[in-house]
This record gives structure tokens, sequence and C-alpha cells, in this order.
């Protein structure tokens, strides 16, 4: 097996981080990762924020937990403090794939998935825990989310489309078992 069915297949959502901070070096290159991915028409429809800022995510984090502590359902609340409380998992650092709103493009979201699945595998591949995290819409679409938009310099045209967790792994983790009764030959 190739080293690149290795990666896809060793892959796992890491919820528990170390917290330590990841080398320059290996962020750098998960980042050129991203811009290398294929887009409808080449258009590169994302703009990637990249953050290693601690406080900063602990804060969002703070942020999103409060306003899931305010929902009338519970569920992914309680789901998360099951899980140790925090919603970005102690990570110390957060890829943001944000849209462009203004290319006139049917593919955006699919364009960006595309990126986010780079940078999930470009982590993988440097022995880097991930995980692709929608929950970070919470803080930036909530009460406080044109501070943390601003924070972010997420500008007029752009909005959130997935973000990527990063950072060593607290524990080992497993993959999930591939269902292969998902695909079909004709």
């Amino acid at each position: 097996m190739n080293q690149t069915l290795k990666t896809i297949e060793s892959r796992y959502t890491c919820r528990n981080y170390d917290g330590c901070p990841v080398e320059r070096e290996k962020l750098d290159a998960i980042a050129l990762t991203a811009v290398q991915a294929p887009s409808a028409m080449n258009r590169q429809p994302w703009e990637i924020v990249v953050i290693t800022d601690k406080a900063l995510i602990d804060e969002m984090d703070a942020e999103a937990m409060n306003a899931l502590a305010e929902r009338e359902d519970k569920t992914m609340y309680e789901r998360i403090k099951e899980r140790g409380g925090k919603i970005f998992y102690n990570a110390p650092c957060v890829f943001i794939v944000n849209k462009m709103t203004d290319t006139g493009s049917n593919w955006v979201d699919l364009d960006c998935g595309i990126v986010t699945q780079n940078i999930a595998l470009a982590a993988e591949s440097l022995g880097l825990g991930n995980c692709i995290c929608a929950m970070m819409a919470i803080p930036l679409n909530g009460a406080n989310g044109a501070k943390y938009k601003n924070k972010l310099n997420i500008t007029e045209g752009r909005e959130f489309g997935m973000a990527v967790l990063v950072g060593h792994a607290a524990a080992p983790g497993t993959p999930h078992t591939p269902n292969m009764e998902k695909v079909k030959f004709i």
C-alpha cells in the first residue's frame, strides 16, 4: 500500500489534544496543501485563517460552550461535557476555511470541502491529530461573532466554511471502520 492510502486509512477524528504548540514548519506545510487543492475553474473560492493563539482559541471555545448551554436542547452541550467540556478539545491550532461568497460559483462548498480534506490528510501525514469541526460557526455567528471575525480578519464577502483542529494528540485514536456496503459498482 502506498503512503497516501496509509495516511487515509490511519486518519481518525482526534478529540483529545495535549495543547502543545505545533511546529511552524508543519503548519506551513499544511497551509501549502490547503492552497494546492483543486477547485472548479480554478477559482479558489477560499481564504485560510490559521489560528495559533491558544488564548483566542480557548476564548472562542468558552463562547461556544456558553452558547450550547443556553440552547433548549442540551444534547450537544452534554455530549461535549462528557468529552472533557472543550468544544475544540484543547487543540493548539485551528485552520479555518472561509468561503468567498462573491465568486459566482455554485461549487464553493465543494471546493472548500476539498481544502478541508487536504488539511486533515496533511496533518495526519505529519503525525498530527486533527478534527474536521463545524462548531467554529457557533462563536463566529453568535452574539460576539463580529468581534471574532474582526480578530480573525474575516472581511465582507467571506463567511465561515469549515474548520480543522490540529495538534499533537494526547492519546492515540482509532479510525472508524469502513463500511464497504456504501460502495456500489455498476
